[in-house]
């Protein structure tokens, strides 16, 4: 089977982020990819952000109809800093007869080199991007060909989606309309509960 890994902050997950992950399903052939919310990081401020169970539950909404989308709490329960490595290591030993896939945003392909231990990471799994920029692809391809000597490293084509979380957060905070960008129940829970504020 190939199982791909997705983490981010998804605060909230939107269109965009579903969007890449279908992509990358269909563009690497994946059988399962499994979206992970990360720990809220130290230097993050938490007035940006909602719990790690809003943003969990929020998630599970945006994949309920995706058949080959499941969401993990792994990082959310780990206790110590989660570093990619880690839950590549934790997904080896839950799948130690599969291929692994760990997907990135455009924006982390670029900056790659910099992730703890990522020598290690790039032996272990498939890198894969799918581009949330539009006219970047030459830029991720060429990263790619740069990261390869570590390892494989995948680039999807497909057109970007332009969406992001931050923009979202700031529409709901001047009270302008949000619900286009995300799921309908993701949109009904962030009312339901009063939602960044």
């Amino acid at each position: 089977m190939r199982i791909g890994i997705y983490g981010g902050s998804f605060n909230p997950v939107h269109n965009g982020h579903i969007h890449l992950a279908n992509t990358a399903v269909r563009d690497f052939s994946l059988d399962r990819l499994f979206l992970m919310p990360s720990k809220i990081s130290p230097h993050r401020s938490s007035d940006e952000y909602v719990s790690e169970e809003d943003r969990l539950a929020m998630l599970r909404f945006a994949c309920e109809d995706c058949e080959k989308l499941s969401v993990s709490d792994y990082e959310l329960k780990s206790d110590r800093v989660s570093y990619s490595i880690y839950t590549v290591e934790h997904f080896r030993e839950l799948y130690p007869d599969d291929e692994l896939f760990l997907l990135v945003g455009s924006d982390m392909l670029l900056s790659f080199e910099k992730w703890f231990r990522f020598e290690d990471i790039l032996s272990a799994v498939t890198l894969c991007a799918v581009s949330r920029n539009d006219g970047d692809l030459a830029e991720l391809r060429k990263k790619a060909d740069e990261l390869s000597q570590y390892g494989r490293v995948l680039i999807s084509s497909s057109p970007a989606v332009e969406v992001s979380s931050s923009d979202i957060r700031k529409k709901i905070e001047k009270k302008l309309d949000f619900a286009c960008y995300l799921n309908e129940n993701v949109v009904q829970y962030i009312r339901l509960k009063g939602l960044y504020q």
